[in-house]
């Protein structure tokens, strides 16, 4: 048979009814969980009589409690300006103190970290606005700190020429002066070279080709040879002789003699000159009338045309800055004055305005070549 549960509770219909000869009904009543919310309630457990739905709402009850109790005090965190604020409501009054003094149980954790996050955002906030105001005044500083301290730019142009900001046209100038001064002393480009000289014009000049080699000339020829199968026999050759001269011939199906590889020969590279310094230019006599003829494909043909044009400008325009100093005839003159009426003379008719111009072609020629397939 079915186990008959014990102890079960006798509810009477009143207090007086022990006296009297009135017969009391007697009712078994089940039995009900109280629920209390007090603090000290949150650590008593649920009585195991109690039925599993009244465990669950008892459950849901407290965490409405404590859920509720902790919009109170925020709420009074909140609201409270300083240590005298005081809340009508004595259970949810709080004296404003540093959060560390609070206890806080693993639940309530979580809601005052988030609560303590809003606060951050806040003041991040507020050091935005700070810096937003302060960005006027430090745009009205910004002209006086762009002023670049002359000492400082001459110093950082001459230990690091490639950073100088001279413009490209200044330089030229500067090159094709000098050009003119060592056509008529033709110890100056050396003097710049070793050292000998020291004064700032000098220095200039000095800044100015190693602008030009370093900066216009030789990195587009580096290039042009990474990206080409030239040989480097075809390549010495080229940097050797100063003139060129390519011509149309007859198709021969051979060996490129600038990549070695098969391919339809049709032109002839004619490569003379005589060999000269790269940095004083000064001119080797030996073997004056060597010359070189070889037969390459339509690539290396118009490589060969890029690459000579810019690897021996400067050469060719120390040439012709001599061919005119050798013109002029006059005699008895300073080399400086004689360098500035010839300097000004050519800047007056644009002649060297137009070397530039044949400078800036080279190297856009060389930056616009193809890569070879």
């Amino acid at each position: 048979g079915k186990r008959k549960r014990l102890g079960t509770s006798v509810v009477y219909d009143s207090d007086e009814s022990e006296g009297s000869d009135i017969l009391v009904r007697k009712v078994p009543a089940k039995r009900l969980c109280i629920v209390d919310d007090d603090e000290s309630s949150e650590k008593q457990q649920p009585d195991k009589t109690c039925p599993p739905e009244n465990v669950s709402t008892t459950r849901k009850q407290k965490v409405l409690a404590k859920l509720k109790e902790l919009v109170r005090q925020t709420a009074a965190r909140r609201s409270c300006g300083s240590a005298n604020c005081e809340d009508s409501d004595s259970e949810a009054s709080i004296e404003e103190e540093p959060l560390y003094h609070v206890p806080l149980t693993p639940s309530e954790g979580s809601e005052t970290d988030s609560g303590s996050m809003k606060d951050f955002v806040v003041e991040e906030e507020e050091d935005d606005d700070g810096i937003d105001s302060a960005e006027p005044v430090k745009s009205e500083n910004q002209p006086h700190q762009k002023k670049p301290n002359p000492s400082n730019s001459e110093l950082l142009a001459h230990y690091f020429p490639q950073l100088s900001r001279c413009d490209h046209y200044v330089h030229f100038k500067r090159i094709v002066k000098a050009f003119l001064i060592n056509a008529i002393d033709d110890t100056f480009l050396g003097s710049l070279y070793d050292g000998t000289r020291q004064k700032k014009y000098a220095q200039d000049i000095l800044l100015s080709l190693h602008y030009l080699d370093d900066r216009f000339i030789q990195p587009r020829l580096e290039n042009l040879v990474c990206r080409s199968r030239w040989k480097d026999r075809y390549k010495e050759r080229v940097d050797c002789y100063p003139d060129v001269h390519i011509s149309l011939k007859s198709t021969k199906n051979m060996s490129c003699q600038a990549c070695e590889m098969k391919r339809c020969c049709k032109f002839n590279v004619l490569l003379s000159g005589r060999l000269y310094n790269s940095k004083t230019l000064e001119v080797d006599d030996f073997m004056s009338d060597d010359k070189q003829v070889l037969k390459v494909g339509v690539v290396c043909a118009n490589r060969t045309r890029v690459y000579h044009n810019l690897k021996h400008f400067k050469y060719k325009l120390y040439m012709d800055c001599s061919s005119l100093a050798e013109l002029d005839g006059v005699e008895d003159e300073p080399v400086k004055d004689t360098v500035e009426r010839l300097f000004s003379h050519l800047e007056e008719n644009g002649w060297i305005q137009k070397r530039y111009s044949d400078l800036e072609g080279y190297m856009e020629d060389a930056d616009n070549f193809q890569e070879e397939k």
